[in-house]
């Protein structure tokens, strides 16, 4: 073992300052025992570079088994997702046609529907319009009713007050002359 000290110049060091040869000696070997103790401690926590290089080859080795695994475990688990997409877009595609027919068949049903309403209304519109001509005929044909009812009832009044008019005008002509 080598020691990064100079143990006589500690020694020599410790008499200047009042110790003896021996006691020295003493403190010196005690403390080349404690550090001693400390390095094998130390040293037994340690590892060779023989032991590094050794470990360290086994770490790589392991660190590349570890990285073909996950390659291929890449490749498979792409592969399945890749597999999955495809079946998911099938699927999608599926339902797309089916909800493209489904709104061609409302667009289909609702044109059709709204062209019988249309029609129903018209119907109705023409049912009413042919009312109307009616009803403005009956109307028309009973103020012509009337109107000729209305001048013949004019006439009788005016034969009626032109016979009431000479019948008084005789009677007066007869008082007249009664008169007279």
């Amino acid at each position: 073992r080598r020691l990064y000290f100079d143990t006589h110049a500690l020694v020599c060091l410790l008499e200047e300052n009042g110790f003896t040869t021996q006691q020295s000696e003493v403190i010196v070997s005690a403390l080349v025992k404690i550090m001693n103790t400390n390095l094998d401690m130390i040293y037994k926590d340690m590892v060779t570079k023989v032991q590094q290089e050794i470990a360290l080859q086994q770490v790589m080795s392991h660190i590349a088994g570890v990285k073909k695994d996950m390659i291929i475990l890449e490749k498979s688990e792409f592969s399945a997702l890749r597999s999955e997409n495809e079946k998911i877009k099938l699927e999608l595609q599926q339902i797309q046609k089916q909800v493209m027919d489904e709104i061609t068949k409302v667009r289909a049903d609702n044109k059709l529907n709204l062209n019988l309403e249309k029609s129903r209304v018209k119907e109705l519109h023409a049912q009413q319009d042919r009312a109307l001509t009616q009803t403005d005929r009956k109307i028309d044909t009973e103020v012509a009713d009337l109107k000729t009812m209305l001048e013949s009832h004019k006439l009788d009044n005016i034969k009626y007050l032109a016979g009431s008019v000479f019948t008084c005008l005789t009677v007066a002509l007869g008082f007249y002359r009664l008169w007279i």
